[in-house]
């Protein structure tokens, strides 16, 4: 009995490879990308028991530095 998939190869996952960096780099080249307004608001209150998210200026720089 034989498959219907072929085996996978390794042309094929370099071909894939190169072809996902292509847009990776294509994405980048965009121009007027904005960030997402919610990554950009004020944070919220703290939990009062603790724990949580915060948005805290250095994450906010770190934010700063992922904008295309």
């Amino acid at each position: 009995m034989q498959d219907s998939q072929p085996k996978p190869s390794r042309r094929g996952f370099f071909f894939g490879a190169a072809a996902t960096g292509a847009v990776a780099a294509v994405a980048v080249a965009l121009p007027g990308m904005q960030a997402p307004e919610a990554a950009l608001q004020e944070p919220k209150p703290a939990p009062e028991k603790g724990g949580g998210y915060s948005l805290t200026d250095h994450v906010k720089q770190y934010y700063k530095t992922t904008l295309i």
